[in-house]
């Protein structure tokens, strides 16, 4: 568990299902998310149940980012395609609904979660794609130190159309906050 004055970020509770199952299955969400169907409750159930194993072993950690104020949920925070060869991992965040956002849970949970990689884990670098309309998501990023390393075009379909990726890095070494 980790948290800050704001929030808490922790593992996943088996109370946490109809949140997941909320989110997991908005499908404004799929596409960033390499999603196309949508889950069960008792996927979902599974997954929570299997929550506990070590990142070595699944190579990824989802925690639950929590306002500390009223112990609500207000979104995800994912390592992925953790890699304690190459000392890396790969970060997602999600803050769900509208309201939740633009009140500093993303900022707080990513903090927390890069101190964590760096500190902990020994991470020598974490990295993030985000979708290019994504302007909040890109600002945020490049605030923190992110350095924009990449950038793939029409990588995302969105409907009809396409959309652009921007890759980030941030090294440990330039993680000072």
């Amino acid at each position: 568990m980790m948290n800050d004055e704001n929030i808490l970020v922790r593992a996943l509770e088996p109370e946490d299902l109809e949140y997941l199952y909320k989110w997991e299955n908005d499908m404004d969400l799929w596409e960033v998310s390499d999603t196309l169907t949508p889950f069960s409750h008792f996927t979902l159930k599974k997954y929570i149940e299997n929550s506990h194993q070590d990142i070595y072993e699944t190579k990824q950690l989802r925690l639950m980012i929590t306002d500390k104020e009223n112990n609500t949920p207000v979104g995800l925070i994912d390592l992925y395609d953790f890699d304690p060869y190459h000392q890396r991992a790969g970060l997602g965040i999600m803050i769900h609904d509208m309201e939740n956002r633009k009140k500093g849970y993303a900022r707080s949970a990513i903090k927390l979660m890069l101190d964590y990689c760096f500190e902990t884990l020994g991470l020598h670098q974490v990295y993030s794609s985000v979708p290019s309309c994504n302007i909040a998501s890109l600002k945020l990023f490049q605030s923190m130190g992110f350095a924009q390393t990449g950038y793939r075009k029409q990588w995302l379909k969105r409907g009809a159309e396409w959309e652009d990726v921007i890759y980030f890095q941030l090294l440990a070494s330039d993680w000072n906050q």
